[in-house]
């Protein structure tokens, strides 16, 4: 009866044929809780739907047809940060990134939302992951910011009348500066002293255009640590957002045309200073593990995807280090630490800067609530873990915040103004940029 009831299943009630959860994924899982403390929706709620266990639970019953895709259903999908921190938690191995990608395919191909949350995000798939698109708004939104339009709308109260999701992107623009708007990068930044080797850089989509600075100074890292640095120019999104929202088969053509971009560029390396595009990245094989014609080609693509500070951890140091008399605390970036099991590099990298005095948050495994679209779609739930989150850092007495991912910077400096303490917010590399120039990190953000 035992064999039999491995073999025999419900037919699939909710799920299509395409890449459903895989069921022997599923059954890993033991339901041991250790996933629970780890997970933010279970910390803020202490609802077991709404934890990792409780999830799988949910994937197992629509598998075995005992589940139906209705509004109920999805929102404990839509709540999931998809930060992995389960991943890290679990001693039994739970691949949970690969179940919940799953599931949010299936979501997105078999649920219809209603038409507010349709447009919500049909507006973000049509602006965030094109460059060129976001290149056009960054004009208006710097003049909108810089001509004093910005704090006029806000002390007026007219951002209540607009819908929550409207507000939470309107708080969430970055300050923009006419170096920014301007900033492009050459196809190459030649190595300082003898070539080390050749890498690619990835630019990003929402980085190479609101934080261009971060592009550029590990740019300058890689040359003074001597290699050559190449960039590719037509470069658009990795497929991140894509992936990480369920729309496998746009993730899929942005990863195809990624492959076919850098290999037409000789290099040895893939360098990514994005922890949530370095996680989809690196996925890539598995993303097209069907595809006949690229299946071989992602595996040899993702053998050459490097994080900044692997790369820089891995060498000995050419550039002089000068010294940064600074107290920062260093927040990990979920898709650095739990998808891509990167904690210790960035610490190594910011250890050789002398005068720098890091510091360790609590709860430093919770997530500030960004998760790629996540603080747009759930704005409630984000504010409350960024919130959190500032919290922590606050309490740590640091002079300035560091962190490796453009979300969770966007995410912090929000907290930081609702918190009312507004600190320098730096990416890692800027750090290490500004100590081999010997300038302050902090002037140059200004």
């Amino acid at each position: 009866m035992q064999s039999e009831s491995k073999v025999v299943r419900a037919p699939l009630a909710i799920f299509d044929q395409q890449h459903p959860p895989v069921a022997e994924l599923v059954d890993v899982c033991v339901h041991c809780g250790f996933c629970l403390s780890s997970c933010p929706t279970h910390v803020l709620w202490g609802e077991e739907m709404d934890s990792p266990r409780g999830r799988i639970y949910l994937m197992k019953m629509g598998l075995e047809g005992q589940a139906h895709l209705n509004e109920t259903y999805v929102r404990h999908f839509d709540q999931c940060l998809g930060c992995m921190s389960c991943v890290t938690a679990c001693p039994s191995g739970v691949q949970y990134d690969k179940l919940i990608e799953a599931t949010r395919s299936q979501i997105e191909r078999n649920y219809q939302r209603k038409l507010s949350d349709t447009l919500f995000r049909r507006l973000l798939f049509a602006l965030f992951p094109h460059p060129s698109r976001l290149r056009l708004l960054a004009g208006p939104l710097w003049f909108y910011q810089r001509s004093g339009l910005q704090q006029l709308v806000r002390r007026s109260g007219l951002l209540k009348l607009l819908p929550e999701r409207l507000r939470a992107m309107e708080g969430l623009m970055p300050p923009l500066t006419r170096k920014q708007l301007s900033a492009r990068l050459p196809a190459r930044v030649p190595a300082e002293g003898t070539t080390r080797g050749r890498v690619g850089l990835v630019l990003g989509c929402v980085q190479q255009v609101f934080f261009s600075d971060v592009n550029a100074a590990t740019a300058r890292v890689l040359a003074a640590e001597g290699f050559d640095v190449l960039i590719p120019q037509a470069q658009g999104c990795c497929g991140a957002l894509m992936v990480h929202a369920g729309e496998e088969q746009q993730a899929m053509a942005m990863a195809r045309q990624m492959i076919d971009m850098f290999a037409r560029t000789d290099v040895e390396m893939i360098v990514i200073n994005a922890a949530g595009c370095g996680s989809t990245l690196k996925e890539y094989a598995h993303l097209l593990r069907d595809d006949p014609h690229y299946a071989e080609r992602a595996q040899a693509f993702v053998a050459k995807c490097k994080d900044i500070s692997e790369v820089l951890a891995a060498i000995t140091p050419r550039a002089a280090r000068y010294p940064l008399p600074l107290k920062v605390a260093y927040h990990d970036a979920c898709h650095l630490q739990h998808a891509q099991h990167i904690r210790v590099e960035p610490r190594t990298v910011l250890k050789a800067i002398p005068g720098l005095e890091i510091l360790e948050p609590d709860e430093a495994t919770l997530c500030c609530g960004s998760g790629g679209i996540y603080n747009l779609v759930q704005p409630e739930t984000a504010q409350e873990l960024g919130d959190r989150k500032v919290k922590n850092l606050l309490a740590t007495g640091a002079e300035a915040i560091v962190s490796s991912n453009p979300g969770c910077l966007l995410q912090i400096v929000q907290g930081l103004e609702r918190a009312g303490h507004p600190l320098p917010v730096l990416h890692m590399v800027e750090l290490v940029d500004a100590s081999i120039r010997g300038v302050s990190p902090i002037a140059q953000k200004r």
